[in-house]
């Protein structure tokens, strides 16, 4: 009895970090997001780079967004997040980079795009059950 007390109390508290933590992500991204927007409406344009760094923004708070809705985080967001933020970086930095370290992001775009077909071939092939 006193086992389930002790694990009801942890879970309790990790529930709450859990939620605090999303929040402070949450707060974070909108102030960042605005940070971007004022910054934007300062420079009266908005470049390519402006546009990536929000889909960024945007793709995060989809992420958290979907933890609220399901209770799960679904491993194929943040690797959709790694390679915007990649393909953002590979954009921006064109003209500093040489010829194999375009090859190395454009290789870790290859190889994160590969993993998230991995995963939903697997999650269509081997489905889950629903108490998973």
């Amino acid at each position: 009895m006193k086992q389930n007390r002790v694990s009801e109390f942890a879970l309790s508290v990790l529930s709450v970090v859990e939620h605090v933590g999303l929040a402070v992500v949450t707060l974070a991204t909108i102030s960042a997001m605005v940070g971007e927007v004022d910054l934007m409406w300062t420079a009266g344009k908005a470049t390519l780079a402006d546009l990536l760094l929000m889909f960024l923004y945007l793709e995060i708070l989809a992420m958290v967004g979907l933890y609220y809705k399901s209770g799960k985080l679904p491993v194929r967001f943040p690797i959709y997040i790694a390679i915007v933020a990649l393909a953002r970086f590979l954009v921006l930095d064109l003209k500093n980079l040489d010829v194999w370290q375009i090859i190395g992001v454009t290789g870790g775009v290859l190889l994160l795009t590969l993993a998230v077909l991995t995963i939903r071939y697997g999650h269509v092939k081997y489905r889950y059950g629903d108490d998973e």
